[in-house]
């Protein structure tokens, strides 16, 4: 009889930042679909999402992947659920507004890889600093590149379980590292980000290091970590209209502390108006203006206004769940 490995994976319930837990559930004669990955449940009150004389959280399973690191392994995505099936506060994913998958998500996760001994990013000296930023984005070499070997290994065991990461790059400060995923479909962009960030973190371990999604750990001149959002829907897609997209560049104005709100924490220390970003207190947009809220791709422009934007102020710590249900409630009022 063989037996299988299947890793469920949820969020907790810790503010302001959302954390990744797991547990494994060994099942016989796995078929490695997801209908036949079962409802579980878990300790609500170790995880601050529930009290403990009511602890019982109930797993969904919303999405399976192989697990790359184990032999009959599956990593079960899921959302947590009341014992009545209704979505738990904590639930970002269950709100998102996009059952027909008509909005596409790019999301460009940033991240230190951070050494345990020394609690600094991989290539920072005890008591100093590096060299300035500058020669460290995708850069070659021992001088000025740190991590490699396990940024590597990631990106292997994330295509090997069917994540679709689109590239790698290193980033402008020591240890910095950045990868880009894209799906179709709000709910499928968020699971797979997260499941990216769960083998990030699980591969931290065999390294001795740990990841820091903060969006500022290291403050001075260097540049802050986020995770812009890349998004497009029909309209968006084929829009063939400066104005479609200066409209729904609009909607985003009057919005724009509900957008903060979810955007991360410590958000206000990465958006300074410096290092390329746009200040937490204002909106703008423009062509190719990395500096601005949000920017409008010289390729969307080039392609006769049909495209993409890219929303810059999401933080390297925010939710992609809760990152999407807000863009897409945004864009969906304004067309």
């Amino acid at each position: 009889m063989t037996k299988s490995k299947l890793e469920y994976i949820w969020l907790d319930g810790y503010q302001p930042t959302q954390e990744l837990r797991s547990k494994s559930k060994i099942v016989d004669e796995f078929d490695g679909k997801l209908e036949s990955c079962p409802m579980w449940s878990f300790d609500g009150s170790s995880t601050q999402q529930a009290e403990g004389g009511s602890s019982d959280c109930i797993l969904k399973p919303v999405a399976i992947y192989p697990d790359p690191d184990r032999n009959n392994g599956w990593l079960v995505m899921t959302e947590v659920m009341n014992p009545d099936g209704t979505p738990h506060p904590s639930n970002g994913r269950a709100k998102i507004d996009d059952d027909d998958n008509d909005f596409w998500f790019g999301f460009e996760q940033e991240y230190f890889i951070m050494d345990t001994e020394t609690d600094l990013p991989l290539g920072f000296p005890r008591g100093g600093f590096p060299g300035p930023q500058g020669q460290y984005y995708c850069s070659v070499g021992g001088r000025y590149t740190w991590g490699r070997d396990l940024v590597e290994e990631h990106l292997d065991m994330c295509l090997s379980a069917g994540l679709n990461i689109e590239g790698i790059n290193q980033e402008v400060a020591p240890g910095q590292w950045e990868f880009q995923n894209f799906a179709k479909g709000a709910k499928k962009a968020g699971d797979e980000i997260w499941v990216a960030r769960y083998l990030l973190n699980r591969l931290s371990e065999k390294y001795g290091y740990y990841i820091e999604l903060h969006p500022k750990p290291v403050h001075g001149d260097w540049n802050g970590s986020g995770m812009h959002a890349n998004f497009s829907n029909s309209t968006l897609r084929n829009a063939g209209s400066k104005e479609i997209y200066e409209k729904v560049c609009e909607a985003f104005r009057p919005v724009m502390e509900h957008h903060i709100e979810v955007y991360g924490a410590h958000n206000d220390q990465r958006l300074t108006g410096l290092h390329e970003t746009q200040s937490i207190d204002e909106f703008s947009y423009g062509i190719s203006d990395r500096g601005a809220s949000i920017r409008i791709p010289i390729a969307t422009v080039k392609s006769g206004w049909k495209g993409y934007l890219e929303d810059r102020r999401p933080a390297s710590n925010a939710d992609p769940y809760k990152v999407a249900a807000r863009i897409v409630k945004t864009v969906k009022n304004a067309v």
